[in-house]
């Protein structure tokens, strides 16, 4: 049987930043991984150039059933502990809108940096490895594995969510939890696109790859961002946002001109005596396509000199308040995170250890702690397996 101090489950973001911070304690240190390469998520992200981190990083930018919860990993490993990991590496990057931060060539700029920092320290990864059963006895954890069994004083589960099955996401970090009584927070897709109730989805179906900047709401968040007409319901990223904070059944509330006051916009076409049709104004803020979607024929028909109180009303509503009700997301498949995971309340916020089961930690996407769109997840997997990697 191989002996080792610290064996971590799964091969992402968070297992090898883990796994690198207990090799420079000079732990004998292993991680295990189904998959046939190291980090697929990472080389996937960011369409492929890796969204790494933010600038800006705080505890709002996070969902949990406990939201105090990630303070302490956050703070003590920061987006600038980060960035100076890639700066040490030279590899180029630039920032985007609200602060995210994207590799400038590649994603595997990233994931070799990380395994570059794993063989610097002795980590040994061992991928395409099963693993059939897992017990605790005498202060060891016994894996047997496709390739033979494994002690281990620290097992850290870094197993990730549910999303994108494609990529090889499986609930086994929750199954790990549920043996050792852990309790999990029933997991649901986030950061997904909505699909549309079937009339709606006829009726917007032609609006597909239209793109507008939206302010998109509902009684507990908002997000300015684009908003994107696909053919299967609506994406884009205040979408994607405000979809980890919608609930099945609920409302969502769009303005299409957050930048813009229509109402007063109209009133004062009106007052100058403007002969042009409502129609050939709107075209001047919104795509047409989308505004003889979303607005019936005899009144876009109408000349703004002609408009009554009711009809900018009506337009108003319509484009600064349209009200719609998704039919349910596109689920896991094309999620970018799961929301939901290991009960924090079970976990010391310092160590990431379980608070009943000694040597045993949750860290990344599998525990409840899910970031906005925009670097914060990585941030996330970083802070919490340094944490982690401290202690085990």
């Amino acid at each position: 049987m191989l002996e080792i101090d610290v064996v971590i489950i799964g091969a992402g973001a968070s297992g090898l930043m883990c796994a690198i911070e207990a090799g420079k304690r000079g732990r004998k240190t292993l991680v295990l991984d189904h998959a046939n390469k190291a980090g697929k998520k990472i080389l996937m992200s960011g369409g492929g150039r890796c969204n790494f981190t933010n600038y800006t990083v705080d505890a709002s930018h996070y969902l949990s059933h406990n939201k105090h919860f990630c303070k302490s990993a956050l703070s003590r490993y920061t987006q600038w502990d980060f960035i100076e990991l890639v700066t040490r590496y030279q590899i180029p990057y630039h920032e985007r809108e609200h602060g995210q931060l994207f590799c400038n060539d590649s994603a595997k700029d990233i994931l070799n940096l990380l395994l570059n920092e794993a063989m610097r320290y002795d980590v040994e990864i061992k991928l395409s490895t099963t693993i059939n059963e897992i017990t605790y006895t005498s202060g060891q954890y016994i894996l047997k594995t496709s390739q033979g069994e494994i002690a281990c004083n620290s097992l850290v589960v870094a197993t990730g969510g549910l999303s994108i099955p494609k990529m090889g996401a499986t609930p086994f970090g929750y199954k790990i939890a549920e043996q050792f009584n852990v309790p999990v927070d029933k997991p649901r897709a986030g950061l997904v696109p909505f699909t549309l109730q079937p009339a709606d989805k006829d009726k917007f179906a032609e609006l597909s790859g239209i793109a507008v900047k939206s302010t998109i709401s509902n009684t507990r968040q908002q997000f300015t961002e684009n908003l994107l007409f696909t053919h299967r319901g609506l994406s884009g990223p205040a979408v994607l946002q405000i979809s980890s904070y919608w609930l099945t059944g609920e409302d969502i509330i769009i303005d299409l001109l957050p930048a813009t006051d229509i109402d007063s916009v109209l009133k004062e076409h009106r007052q100058q005596g403007e002969k042009r049709l409502i129609k050939t104004v709107l075209d001047d803020y919104l795509p047409k396509r989308l505004v003889n979607c979303l607005l019936p024929e005899a009144l876009l028909n109408i000349s703004i000199a002609n408009l009554s109180d009711q009809h900018i009303a009506t337009v108003t509503q319509q484009l600064h308040q349209w009200t719609i009700k998704p039919n349910g997301t596109e689920g896991y498949r094309t999620a970018e995170v799961t929301l939901g995971g290991v009960d924090c309340d079970a976990l010391s916020s310092k160590t990431m250890e379980c608070k009943t089961q000694a040597g045993l930690y949750f860290i990344g996407e599998v525990v409840d702690v899910s970031g906005w769109l925009g670097g914060y997840n990585f941030q996330w997997a970083w802070a919490s397996g340094w944490c982690a990697g401290q202690y085990v």
